[in-house]
């Protein structure tokens, strides 16, 4: 086979996959933009990229590719998705303790009332 000016074998240098993957991505890129600006892109459902993802995740998983936690990443990865909960109860949904019937929660002050 021929090798090429990199030391590379292979047949020839044109062609998209003989680029190099940041050129790649740069053609790829002005395509998917090209496609939503025509309106022929495809805009999936929620039911669709959730089926997607679920599949791209076993794939992962049977080929043996996918991320294994450690439980120090697990345990701070729980951490920030209770930040972001606790973010959203902070907009007005109603904390677990509400949902409950454990009463209301008092907005502002927090009965220090010499402030």
């Amino acid at each position: 086979m021929a090798t090429n000016s990199e030391g590379k074998q292979g047949g020839s240098r044109r062609g998209f996959a003989s680029m190099d993957p940041e050129r790649q991505r740069a053609i790829a890129s002005k395509g998917g933009k090209a496609a939503h600006e025509s309106g022929n892109a495809h805009q999936f459902t929620s039911e669709e990229a959730r089926r997607a993802g679920s599949k791209g995740g076993k794939a992962a998983h049977e080929k043996g590719t996918a991320h294994e936690f450690t439980s120090e990443e697990a345990r701070i990865a729980g951490r920030k998705g209770g930040e972001a909960s606790g973010a959203r109860g902070a907009r007005g949904t109603r904390s677990q303790d509400q949902a409950e019937g454990g009463g209301s929660v008092p907005q502002g002050g927090g009965g220090d009332e010499s402030r």
